[in-house]
């Protein structure tokens, strides 16, 4: 009975516990309570009569804000964004021009054989010298190419016709001009430097894509490489004729972009864009003439309408194209021998013939160093020598090593 009763009261003294927490509780909640709204109340006036030791006032930009949300009125907001890019774009966007190549198109009509013109295709160019009424621009030459007309939209939309004043295949590139008159000396394009780009230093690109619908696109990236080199096949046979040597950039250049502006950060024309690798694998390689590679064939385009170039008078081909039974049997080779470029032909009168080079002999080096192949030869020839230049060929003919010297002319005399 004793431990019945005795548990029977501790329960009695618990339940007496819980209840006291429970009031004690309420009552401190209850004063947090009054001593919060105590405070509210207390703080405004002990601060008016500068009890306190700071200021309670409303924030101002709050209250405007909630004005003007209350009110249902706006405020526009302008930003103004002026960087390095923007700065380049606009010194050097109204110099980059549309071009159009306009061809003449026959056809049987009613009247009998009649002709139409039709645009061609369109690309860009870059207005780089004014002098008197006349603005000359630089484009590629396949932006040009067996075009009857041309026709140049200005950045404003204006449109002016345009006369050829020469080009070049090797290099793909030609100027054209068009009246001046009217076009303010800020608008023509300012030469950079090329030889002092590197890698990583950003580019923006300035053209035409996808015809003048886009009119003025820039696109913005980076060098990707310089003095690359890209094999060409000029007269599209299967063959390469030459190496173009071009910069790499992965700003977006797309069909209609060809001839216009790569500048530099500073708006400084640095490249003339030319193509872009496009295969399905590969993207962000697009390829620009360096401006350095370019002056000197726009002066020659400008002042003769042609590329003054040293030549020889032969027509070449590599030996590694002949088998290599002809190599031994024919041309007698030595066995050491599997390299060089082989005369098919030369011209009555030319260097080559004066200086006695004949049919069937090989070209092996120029000045002592090594020709390849045909690309070597026109290489060494293009970017060494100078029309009126003398030049030391070695060859093999009938087995033996000669060497005569030429005295090189201009090749449009040939």
């Amino acid at each position: 009975m004793g431990y019945y009763d005795g548990d029977h009261n501790s329960e009695g003294r618990t339940g007496r516990q819980k209840g006291n927490r429970g009031g004690m509780f309420l009552a401190g909640l209850l004063g947090v309570v009054l001593g919060a709204i105590l405070v509210i109340v207390a703080i405004p006036q002990l601060t008016n009569f500068d009890i306190l030791p700071y200021s309670v006032q409303p924030d101002q930009d709050l209250k405007e804000t909630d004005q003007t949300y209350h009110n249902g009125t706006t405020k526009n907001v302008s930003v103004n964004v002026t960087t390095d890019v923007t700065k380049a774009v606009e010194k050097t966007g109204d110099s980059v021009v549309g071009i159009t190549n306009i061809q003449s198109q026959s056809f049987w009509g009613q009247g009998g054989g009649q002709t139409q013109d039709q645009q061609a295709g369109t690309g860009s160019g870059v207005m780089y010298k004014k002098e008197g009424k006349t603005v000359y621009i630089v484009t590629n030459n396949h932006v040009v190419e067996g075009a009857d007309q041309l026709e140049v939209t200005l950045a404003d939309g204006t449109k002016v016709p345009a006369k050829l004043r020469g080009t070049d295949v090797w290099t793909d590139l030609a100027v054209i001009e068009i009246d001046g008159s009217k076009i303010k000396d800020d608008d023509i394009a300012e030469f950079g430097n090329s030889d002092e780009l590197k890698a990583g230093e950003p580019v923006i690109a300035i053209g035409n894509p996808l015809g003048l619908q886009f009119s003025g696109s820039v696109t913005q990236g980076v060098v990707s490489g310089v003095e690359r080199t890209i094999p060409v096949d000029i007269n599209q046979d299967g063959m390469e004729d030459w190496n173009a040597e071009v910069l790499q950039t992965d700003a977006a250049i797309n069909p209609g972009n060809s001839g216009g502006a790569l500048i530099n950060i500073s708006g400084q024309l640095v490249g003339i864009n030319s193509m872009k690798i496009a295969q399905e694998a590969v993207e962000g390689i697009g390829l620009a003439i360096p401006i350095n590679s370019a002056r000197p064939i726009i002066e020659d385009l400008e002042q003769y309408g042609e590329v003054k170039r040293p030549a020889m008078g032969v027509t070449l081909e590599d030996v590694n194209q002949i088998s290599a039974y002809h190599q031994q049997e024919t041309l007698k080779l030595p066995k050491d021998i599997h390299y060089g470029v082989m005369i098919r032909q030369t011209v009555p009168n030319s260097p080559a013939a004066q200086a006695g080079l004949q049919e069937l002999d090989v070209i092996t080096e120029l000045d002592g160093e090594k020709v390849e192949n045909v690309i070597d030869l026109r290489k060494h020839l293009y970017n060494k020598k100078e029309v009126n230049d003398q030049m030391k060929v070695t060859f093999y003919r009938d087995g033996k090593k000669k060497e005569v010297t030429m005295k090189l002319t201009d090749e449009s005399r040939l």
